[in-house]
């Protein structure tokens, strides 16, 4: 009997360790990537509201990715020419960092001429909250391939909107951007407004603090009394930043490259940009000067320092977007929406490319199983964004610009806040709503970049579009 009740017991923790064992052999087997891969055939597509059992396999056949791209014939209005040079863990476009600004007007044909002087892993551009034709987005593996040592690229696409943005590698781009393969975009509608002054303020982290247009500790710019000044900022860290301005009050007049309506003046007010965020300050400097303090660690003075030798303390009210400004028409009813989604941002344990660890989760779905958002050209398109995590991501949209509805369930009252980079805190809920009007496939990921490596990315496919490149392969496409 004794014999009988130890087999008995071997047996019992044999076929336990088994019901453990095979589970995580197959979670394992699972998460891994293949060596090459075509975003439009891998999982499924998520049809946004439809009935149980309506969501199908990505389509195989439509218009390729690579012949999105638009009207640009013709020549351009204005063209730069760019080559990204690596040094170690740094990276400079045409020698330095932040890059060359690119500036145009609305209505010109921009031409980006991109050379890969000696970046081993390649290279792209992405136009972030530029909302360019998909084929000439810049994401290696989804709008393009990579740009190798010694290659060259080029992008077309023309000005519609204009606003604050900017550049930056979606090609090993945690690493890339965070090492400066980036630089500022400036486009000007085709009346600016009289007797306001440009300036760009450009936040990046390379490794001291915050810097502003690359420079660490106080900058001086020339103003006389009077001069309107409109500032803008960019924050492009994968963390969010902070500015505040001191000595005059504000306006806010724009955020993610859209003019806010109705703007009403701030003083003693910080204002938070998230990463790959835009916010544009509108000031007017007084005989005593203006100063911007930017995340406690830089400082651009305008003028003469209304606080010279002193950090001014950080303002305790903070900006909300949500009711700033006055009410105006959006142009679409988001009430009568044809697709809605939930974007829920989760971790868990799992593995991701055979790799054991706490991973990013969305809809409960460790990548690479997120089924893609589908979406037809001309639909009304409503996501439900919830925070189930323990920190912040800044989530970030390609192609498109989307307006606010609510947070936490309470509704928007002020100007339209429109958005493509929006900070969502954690156990925090938005609503947003867009029209979708650029076809393509389209990356919908968290711009803090490690996270959007550890598999906090989604996609929006539209109907009758598909891949025309694929993630790793020859190319050596590696988005993230």
């Amino acid at each position: 009997m004794t014999f009988l009740r130890r087999r008995l017991r071997a047996t019992i923790a044999t076929l336990g360790a088994l019901a453990i064992v095979v589970p995580l052999g197959w979670l394992w087997w699972s998460s891994l990537l293949p060596s090459s891969y075509d975003l439009a055939t891998m999982g499924y597509v998520d049809l946004g509201g439809g009935p149980p059992g309506m969501d199908m396999p990505a389509m195989d056949h439509g218009t390729p990715v690579a012949d999105l791209t638009g009207d640009v014939a013709g020549e351009p209005d204005v063209s730069y020419t760019f080559t990204v040079h690596q040094d170690g863990g740094d990276y400079t476009v045409n020698r330095q960092s932040p890059g060359p600004l690119l500036k145009a007007t609305v209505g010109d044909l921009v031409e980006v001429h991109l050379t890969n002087d000696n970046v081993p892993a390649g290279i792209t551009l992405h136009w972030h909250g530029v909302d360019v034709p998909n084929a000439e987005d810049g994401v290696a593996g989804v709008t393009q391939d990579a740009v190798m040592p010694g290659q060259t690229f080029t992008y077309r696409w023309v000005a519609t909107r204009p606003g604050t943005y900017w550049y930056h590698s979606h090609q090993v781009s945690h690493s890339q951007v965070a090492g400066g393969l980036l630089g500022p975009i400036l486009i000007e509608p085709l009346h600016a407004e009289p007797g306001a002054t440009d300036e760009v303020v450009l936040l990046h982290d390379y490794g001291q603090g915050t810097s502003i247009n690359g420079t660490m500790g106080i900058s001086t710019l020339p103003a006389r009394p009077g001069q309107r000044v409109r500032l803008r900022l960019i924050n492009t860290d994968s963390g969010g930043a902070t500015a505040w301005v001191t000595g005059a009050p504000f306006v806010v007049a724009a955020i993610d490259g859209t003019d806010v309506y109705g703007p009403n003046p701030l003083s003693d007010t910080v204002v938070e940009i998230p990463a790959g965020g835009r916010a544009d300050l509108l000031v007017t400097v007084p005989p005593t000067g203006v100063r911007i303090d930017a995340s406690g660690a830089s400082t651009l003075v305008l003028g003469k320092d209304p606080s010279p030798g002193t950090l001014p303390a950080t303002p305790q009210t903070v900006f909300d977007p949500l009711s700033y400004g006055t009410p105006a028409p959006i142009g679409f009813d988001p009430a009568q929406a044809d697709r809605s989604f939930d974007y829920r941002i989760g971790r868990r344990p799992g593995f991701l490319d055979g790799k054991p660890g706490l991973w990013w989760t969305i809809n409960g779905h460790l990548f690479p199983n997120v089924p893609m958002y589908a979406v037809a050209e001309g639909d009304v398109v409503r996501f439900h964004l919830e925070n189930n995590s323990s920190v912040v991501h800044p989530m970030h949209l390609h192609g498109h610009h989307a307006v606010v509805l609510a947070r936490d369930g309470v509704a928007a009252t002020g100007s339209p806040w429109w958005v493509d980079s929006l900070d969502i805190r954690p156990d925090e809920t938005y609503d947003i709503a867009f029209v979708a009007d650029n076809p393509g496939i389209w990356m919908d990921h968290c711009h803090n970049l490690p996270h959007a490596a550890q598999g906090l990315v989604a996609h929006l496919m539209y109907e009758g579009v598909t891949s025309s490149f694929r993630v790793g392969g020859a190319a050596g496409n590696e988005p993230e």
